[in-house]
């Protein structure tokens, strides 16, 4: 399986990623912000098959961290996470950068078929917002 960076500033949510990602076999570091995920990624020489970030953190953001991750490990697929529309809108401009942005709140179907889905590389499907129910 997949060794994958969940960096999540939110508790609930970082649990129930990391928990979700290790039932279906895994291997999975978390970090509560962007700059302690970025620090993880450099201390591993950028060995991860996955960055899965929420897009709004503190310290360093989700879009700072892909930028980050994006420059120096480009091999590294980037999926991002977000309940803010507006903050979704941040994201477009990584197009080259990342696989998609997956809409908070998600099912736990949802996240594991957006994870298979990035790391077999499999072409995203547009979906209009509307339809996503990001507000």
């Amino acid at each position: 399986m997949a060794r994958i960076l969940v960096a999540e500033d939110d508790p609930s949510v970082r649990a129930f990623v990391v928990s979700a990602l290790t039932l279906k076999g895994h291997e999975v570091v978390a970090e509560d912000d962007g700059g302690l995920a970025a620090e993880t990624i450099d201390a591993e020489a950028g060995r991860f098959d996955l960055l899965l970030s929420d897009i709004k953190m503190p310290v360093m953001d989700g879009i700072a961290l892909a930028l980050h991750v994006g420059a120096q490990y480009p091999d590294v697929t980037i999926v991002l996470m977000t309940g803010f529309a507006d903050q979704r809108e941040r994201a477009h401009g990584l197009d080259a950068l990342i696989y998609d942005v997956i809409a908070k709140p998600f099912t736990l179907v949802d996240l594991l078929a957006k994870v298979d889905d990035a790391l077999s590389g499999r072409p995203v499907e547009v979906v209009p917002l509307a339809r996503r129910g990001v507000q």
